[in-house]
């Protein structure tokens, strides 16, 4: 007679509980990991900003700086103040958590003085919100600029609810504030999740003027020390980077300009790459797909590579120029 169900899971149980006394060692194994110098870790009493708190406080804000699109209830004349009122409240005590949080990281890990770091996290907060009447002015012009430059726009609010470049530029807007601010952590945990959302990576340091528009957007890399004038266009596939470097001239060159910058009324085609802080592309050039320079462009300029030539293979197998 065969062994019945009952035996079998006894067996079964016995063999699991094996492997389970295997853990006690890995997990001294692991608290060991801890001591070597090239694995990080926090362990700490003091917690770190929380990611997910830092990606609700990017919806919180974009409910304030485009009141009634994120939200389900309505927004109307009569409540908007109460709105406003309930909405600017919450993100204050979120933002000044989280920053507080930031500010005593910093303290703690490189072993500086106290700096009464909940007062300043209250402050900095109160400081940003104070900011967000010019943020809403400035990402109006940067929706009427999408408009103005995208045929496939339809309405505002569709650029409002579904393109991409817009979240990654409000996403940017709002962690560049921060960042002239001096807060750590944060303003770079903010566009790194809006580059995981859109493809589109833009550092909170870089500086960009009015009505900036990205078309698609997909693979656009807007470098840290990038500067970027008025009314730029971007296409999807653009890199403003740095030439690369050696490991020796990297801390040599880590606060100084090492990206392009672009003068106002630019438009920079798909694929283009512009590399280095002392180029510049002046006023009204327009740069072509997939083009390379790491020099500088003057005003008032064309730059596209030479027409290549297409091969169609079948047919006549004629050639033509593309």
């Amino acid at each position: 007679m065969g062994e019945s169900h009952e035996d079998q899971c006894k067996i079964d149980v016995g063999g699991m509980e094996k492997y389970r006394e295997e853990i006690p060692s890995i997990v001294d194994d692991l608290i060991l990991s801890c001591k070597r110098e090239e694995c990080f870790d926090h362990v700490s009493p003091e917690p770190l900003p929380s990611r997910d708190a830092i990606i609700e406080l990017i919806v919180k804000a974009r409910r304030i700086l485009f009141p009634g699109y994120f939200i389900r209830t309505r927004v109307d004349r009569v409540n908007i103040g109460y709105y406003f009122g309930q909405v600017v409240v919450d993100f204050f005590e979120s933002l000044a958590e989280q920053i507080t949080l930031s500010i005593r990281h910093e303290c703690l890990r490189y072993d500086q003085p106290c700096t009464h770091c909940q007062d300043r996290g209250h402050e900095a907060a109160i400081t940003f919100i104070k900011y967000m009447s010019s943020l809403r002015a400035l990402l109006g012009r940067d929706v009427i600029a999408a408009r103005e430059g995208d045929p496939a726009a339809h309405s505002y609010d569709e650029i409002i609810f579904s393109y991409p470049g817009l979240f990654a530029i409000s996403v940017y807007r709002i962690a560049h504030q921060l960042y002239e601010q001096g807060i750590p952590l944060i303003p770079r945990m903010m566009t790194e999740y809006a580059h995981s959302q859109t493809g589109i990576d833009i550092h909170p340091g870089a500086h960009i003027g009015e009505s900036f528009f990205i078309d698609h957007g997909t693979g656009v890399v807007i470098g840290q020390s990038s500067e970027i004038g008025d009314r730029v266009r971007i296409y999807q596939g653009v890199t403003l980077g740095a030439l690369s470097l050696s490991k020796d001239s990297v801390e040599g060159l880590r606060n100084k300009k090492r990206h392009p910058t672009i003068k106002d009324d630019v438009i920079i085609y798909a694929g283009a790459t512009i590399l280095g802080g002392e180029t510049v592309i002046g006023e009204r050039s327009v740069i072509g797909g997939n083009v390379w320079i790491t020099e500088s462009v003057p005003p008032d300029t064309k730059v596209f590579l030479k027409r290549p030539e297409l091969i169609l293979s079948g047919g006549d197998n004629r050639k033509r120029g593309g």
